[in-house]
């Protein structure tokens, strides 16, 4: 299991590092900051204004998941690049769906 996510009593924790204002919205992959952290790169359009970002980022997130966007929320970070979502959902259908997506999208994204 990556450390890119964690479970926690009642939701499971994702972490992430966004970069609003891209060209187009995309899941990069895995991102590895200096102390060898892991978080899920993302890329969204929106510009991190009135929390347009974040709204895009949960989107996303909950597209590509299978889950409404309803089921994710944002946890810490709200105004930084380097966010936690909170995913309240079945903890074994998440895993699976993430572990899946980060795997798919590959490692060593440069968000």
């Amino acid at each position: 299991m990556t450390r890119a996510f964690r479970l926690e009593k009642d939701h499971v924790a994702l972490f992430v590092r966004v970069t609003p204002n891209a060209s187009k919205d995309e899941i990069r992959g895995l991102w590895r900051g200096p102390d060898n952290e892991e978080r899920l790169a993302v890329r969204v359009t929106a510009p991190p204004d009135k929390g347009r970002a974040n709204k895009a980022v949960l989107k996303l997130i909950g597209g590509a998941l299978g889950l409404s966007k309803s089921a994710l929320s944002i946890a810490g970070g709200e105004k930084d690049r380097m966010k936690t979502i909170a995913i309240a959902a079945r903890a074994d259908d998440v895993v699976s769906a993430l572990e899946a997506l980060i795997g798919e999208a590959g490692s060593g994204a440069d968000a």
